[in-house]
């Protein structure tokens, strides 16, 4: 099992990430760019968006401005970009993200992380990203979560030019409170944090003083 938080600490620039547990849910966003950096996030009636913080800065609201968050029935989903709008407009995972593939940042290539939360404390998670110049799909379901473990997925392996993306099987970790998770991530590079515990939502902005 990883220790959370000290992988946090560790690595600089995991880009965006999804942790899922028994009672909780956790997603950032990160940036390196004053494009990405510009952002919050903001209560929406079914979960969360991001924002432009100073909307004259916006440069290019394709990739940043999404619904990062939002219910479907008495399931979550939760993803890095507008595929949380395909899961829910299909209304199937799979079926969904086997239409979408990785962003079309080149050279990063940024893949799409997204989790779908089950009311019974199952789960599915899903990365799609670019390997050998196609798009590679996968999908992991879990039953749930011992209390306090949870699973991640991030972007990113870390730092680097071009990002390299994230490899191997999702992670296995202990999972703190909201207010650690924070304070772990890379103070330079983090932009913004929604946690869901026992279904009490609250969001950290560092463009809001967080």
């Amino acid at each position: 099992m990883t220790d959370f938080l000290n992988f946090l600490r560790t690595n600089p620039y995991p880009g965006r990430g999804i942790a899922v547990g028994k009672d909780r849910v956790y997603y950032f966003i990160m940036g390196r760019s004053e494009n990405s950096r510009n952002r919050i996030f903001s209560l929406t009636d079914d979960g969360i968006r991001t924002e432009a913080f100073d909307p004259s800065k916006l440069s290019d609201p394709s990739l940043i401005i999404y619904h990062p968050v939002r219910a479907m029935s008495t399931d979550l989903i939760v993803t890095n970009g507008d595929q949380t709008d395909t899961i829910r407009d299909f209304g199937d995972f799979r079926a969904a993200l086997s239409t979408r593939e990785y962003e079309p940042d080149e050279p990063n290539f940024t893949p799409r992380i997204s989790a779908l939360c089950h009311a019974d404390g199952s789960f599915e998670l899903s990365i799609l990203k670019r390997v050998g110049g196609r798009c590679l799909r996968c999908f992991y379901s879990y039953e749930g979560c011992d209390e306090g473990r949870g699973v991640f997925i991030s972007t990113y392996q870390g730092d680097g030019a071009p990002l390299p993306s994230f490899a191997g099987e999702p992670l296995e970790i202990d999972l703190p409170e909201p207010e650690d998770v924070w304070a772990a991530l890379n103070a330079d590079n983090k932009v913004s944090l929604y946690a869901n515990v026992r279904g009490e939502v609250k969001l950290f902005n560092k463009n809001l003083g967080d």
